[in-house]
């Protein structure tokens, strides 16, 4: 079983020991073979480096490195946006919108029988996608 992470439960596994003890559990206990990312997961996390920049160098540069480890120690893990995941999507997204990049981490996690870890449940659920809150242990497919 495999699982597609979303950004939200990566930025809360940055807080090691600090990080909700679901999260925890749940990520210690998973292969990490079976953990992938999203690139668009990837630009989120980009984008608030970008933002910080502006007001806090010192972190920014700490969260960049941050990311350039999750993107070495993941690269075979990194799933992009395919042509399948942006048709999966625009029949999902209707008739009721989605979040954009929420509703592209479903498409992906539908696309390749994945998991979607995610804070974000009722953003997508309507998508079909499985789902696992691992901040409340929610589990639904």
């Amino acid at each position: 079983m495999g699982f597609l992470i979303d950004t939200n439960v990566l930025s809360e596994l940055r807080k090691g020991l600090k990080a909700n003890v679901g999260v925890q559990n749940w990520f210690s206990n998973a292969d990490s073979n079976d953990l992938y990312i999203s690139v668009l997961t990837l630009g989120e996390i980009r984008q608030g480096i970008e933002q910080l920049k502006r007001r806090d160098l010192q972190a920014s540069i700490a969260l960049d490195l941050w990311l350039k480890q999750i993107e070495i120690a993941s690269e075979q893990l990194i799933l992009p946006v395919t042509h399948t995941i942006a048709e999966r999507w625009g029949c999902i997204n209707v008739p009721d919108k989605m979040p954009v990049i929420d509703g592209f981490l479903a498409a992906t996690a539908l696309v390749h029988d994945l998991t979607l870890v995610t804070r974000n449940i009722r953003d997508v659920e309507r998508s079909g996608v499985k789902l696992l809150n691992p901040f409340s242990e929610d589990v639904r497919s």
